[in-house]
């Protein structure tokens, strides 16, 4: 179980296609702000569903996208 679980169940429970989040957004989520580790544990959004579709520092959001039924 990672730091992110929250997170992940987060996304999955909403369902769409595509969800953007801000980082406060994800802060508010998960109660500690994402920092680089994020990157080395996105690989289990998968377990979910979801892959992480882009991570914007300009924009401060990451994008996350249903992948297709197998």
């Amino acid at each position: 179980m990672s730091k992110f679980n929250t997170l992940w169940a987060y996304v999955k429970k909403d369902g769409n296609t595509t969800i953007k989040l801000s980082f406060a957004e994800i802060k508010e989520i998960l109660g500690i702000e994402i920092d680089h580790s994020f990157l080395k544990y996105k690989k289990e959004l998968i377990e979910y569903g979801y892959e992480v579709g882009k991570i914007s520092l300009k924009e401060k959001s990451v994008i996350f996208n249903k992948l297709p039924d197998k």
